[in-house]
């Protein structure tokens, strides 16, 4: 019963709609913003599970499949297909009632606003292909090494400028010093692209024997670890460390913020053998909601001093 209850929250992506909203949140709280409304947060949860559903399912067939996650795609077609007709009736009713409701501050957002959120469901749809190939055939997922940071651009896009565009549109709040939003947004860029790369590392045989030339298949799975994740974690530190300047965080927050690249650099060592598709779904996704739950107790503790 337990592995079915684990099995029905990581492979339906529910967790990962949980991860959306907790690193928005988190994103309100490091930039000392009010948080956005509760239409928001079930908009964003719900199109983010129905997105990685979206991509994730696979036609109905009567061969078992080795991959746990495809086999249970396989088992529960009909439960996917009901949950995805809720969730895309929810986003629909929420984007009809937010545009009803704010529609004039939406059209008035700056210019560079609209090219910026454009840009991030552009790439989201693009990633996997999304569109009907008559129209254009461009899978940015088969781009090898560059997948893990066209993932990673989309996540920092979903959980920094979307909730900091929301609370403008909603509330009327401008980020004052948009440089912290630059170091902020680099700092979960590559936070999420180690991430995504962790990720392909699960595929590494399988990208291999496609011919897809990820980081893994490329320079093989130590070398990943030490030339690629390394530098690109210390990239996302040096990031928060320059936002935290910024924000004058005391050091007990900046410590708790440090927690999550420690944590992601000790799994990414433990990938050295190879791993159930859980762990990955699991221990790897959970880092997030790691890097969630310490960013916003760090912003309470220095509240608190």
């Amino acid at each position: 019963m337990g592995n079915r209850i684990v099995a029905f929250i990581f492979f339906a992506n529910y967790f990962v709609g949980l991860l959306a909203v907790a690193l928005s949140v988190e994103t309100a709280f490091q930039l000392g913003l009010p948080l956005n409304s509760a239409a928001y947060y079930i908009l964003l949860f719900s199109a983010t599970v129905f997105y990685y559903t979206k991509a994730y399912s696979v036609p109905v067939s009567l061969t078992v499949s080795a991959n746990p996650r495809t086999e249970w795609y396989r088992v529960h077609p009909g439960f996917v297909r009901a949950s995805q007709v809720t969730l895309i009736f929810v986003c629909s009713a929420l984007i009809f009632w937010i545009l009803m409701k704010d529609f004039a501050k939406i059209i008035s957002l700056p210019f560079y606003y609209w090219i910026l959120l454009a840009t991030v469901p552009a790439a989201a749809i693009l990633y996997y292909g999304l569109l009907p190939e008559s129209l254009i055939s461009l899978n940015l997922r088969r781009t090898g090494w560059f997948k893990a940071f066209v993932i990673g651009f989309v996540w920092a896009g979903c959980v920094n400028l979307f909730p900091v565009a929301v609370v403008r549109i909603e509330q009327g709040i401008t980020i004052q010093e948009p440089v912290l939003m630059f170091w902020l947004f680099v700092k979960n860029w590559m936070f999420c692209t180690v991430n995504a790369i962790m990720f392909d590392m699960k595929d590494y045989e399988d990208d291999a024997n496609i011919e897809l030339k990820t980081f893994a298949v490329r320079m093989g799975l130590k070398n990943t670890i030490s030339y690629v994740l390394v530098p690109l974690l210390l990239i996302g530190l040096l990031s928060f460390l320059t936002f935290a300047a910024y924000r004058h965080f005391s050091t007990p927050t900046i410590l708790l913020n440090l927690i999550p690249f420690v944590c992601l650099l000790v799994v990414a060592f433990s990938l050295h053998r190879p791993r159930k598709i859980l762990y990955y779904l699991i221990v790897i996704d959970g880092l997030l909601l790691v890097k969630a739950v310490c960013g916003i107790t760090g912003i309470f503790f220095e509240q608190l001093l």
